[in-house]
């Protein structure tokens, strides 16, 4: 996929940057509703993909963004599709051996990212969550405040409790991150949600990505996680 070079320069709304390319201000659509200020900061170096559609607002999508010598995918949504290709493809060992594989299962109100079944009936549900705030090396989510993440483990718990298998996925989109932590300072609520589902038998699976402007590939190795308050900040682990 060929992408253009940009430099970011300001960030007015959650969908919106302004970017310079080639000496000309433009702007382009921002596909993460995070905050990501730690990533799109001043004069960072920045890819985009142009758009082919003379309708659009935008002339560009802003896809990547180097942080730390690597780069950092801000196409949140693409994690769901990562993710689903690398189920179907075998490369995620603990969620192998289904032969049914489903994008957007709605179950109540709610829609569940992956849903999955073997011919006997088994099943199980994903959740999967995209994640770029890096603190000391650790992964950290999420990076705003989310009532929709809250739901979803809710209604993992749920599922579980009706004796469903369920696991909610992070996928680490910045190559930087080699630990998971959820991020308590930002969102207590999700964080407690996230011990409350994982008490009540939720899966938690941390893999991270190695991004190339060429494309993304899924590391098949998992990576270690740690659900308590973090020393780092401050806070004494319970």
């Amino acid at each position: 996929m060929d992408y253009v070079k940009g430099i970011f320069k300001n960030r007015p709304n959650r969908f919106i940057a302004e970017v310079e390319v080639d000496g000309v201000l433009d702007i382009a659509h921002v596909p993460n509703t995070g905050r990501c200020k730690e990533l799109l900061v001043d004069d960072a170096v920045v890819w985009l993909k142009p758009s082919d559609n003379p309708n659009r607002k935008t002339k560009y999508s802003l896809h990547f963004v180097e942080n730390k010598g690597v780069l950092v995918s801000l196409y949140s949504q693409q994690a769901n599709s990562i993710v689903y290709d690398a189920i179907v493809s075998g490369k995620i060992k603990e969620l192998s051996g289904y032969s049914y594989h489903q994008r957007e299962k709605t179950v109540d109100n709610s829609r569940i990212d992956i849903y999955l079944e073997k011919p006997n009936g088994d099943s199980c549900f994903v959740e999967v969550k995209g994640v770029t705030l890096i603190v000391d090396g650790e992964a950290r989510f999420p990076d705003a405040p989310t009532e929709r993440g809250a739901k979803h483990l809710k209604e993992l718990i749920k599922l579980k409790k009706e004796g469903r298998r369920c696991a909610v996925f992070f996928l680490i989109q910045h190559p930087a991150g080699t630990f998971f932590r959820p991020n308590w300072e930002n969102d207590p609520v999700f964080s407690q949600t996230l011990n409350e589902a994982y008490d009540a038998g939720v899966e938690i699976l941390v893999y991270r990505c190695d991004n190339q402007l060429e494309g993304i590939e899924l590391v098949q190795e998992s990576l270690d996680f740690d659900l308590g308050k973090s020393l780092a900040d401050g806070i004494i682990n319970d």
